[in-house]
């Protein structure tokens, strides 16, 4: 998806909104859809402000001694990336309406 440094993340005011910083140093907010649990990993799911095709950004929540929300790492693995969002789309359905 997008590669993201894992200890640069600071929340806005609201939860529902996250900025991280891409590995060009530049700032991208997400709104957070959720987060799931696969295979006792976390995964957040995001959507960015300026992405008008309404892709998501699926990264990996890690412990993290910085922050206590963790630290969000990319994922690489296209066959997880899949699974995890098979499993956001069964814990969301009724709340998102998903192609």
């Amino acid at each position: 998806m997008s590669d993201f440094i894992e200890n640069e993340e600071e929340y806005e005011e609201n939860e529902n909104y996250i900025t991280l910083i891409d590995d060009n140093g530049e700032e991208i907010s997400f709104e957070v859809l959720g987060t799931v649990e696969y295979k006792e990993r976390v995964f957040a799911v995001l959507l960015p402000f300026d992405d008008e095709d309404g892709e998501v950004i699926i990264l990996e929540i890690v412990p993290d001694d910085e922050s206590e929300e963790g630290a969000f790492i990319s994922v690489d693995d296209e066959e997880l990336l899949n699974a995890v969002f098979e499993q956001f789309k069964n814990d969301y359905t009724g709340e998102y309406d998903f192609e």
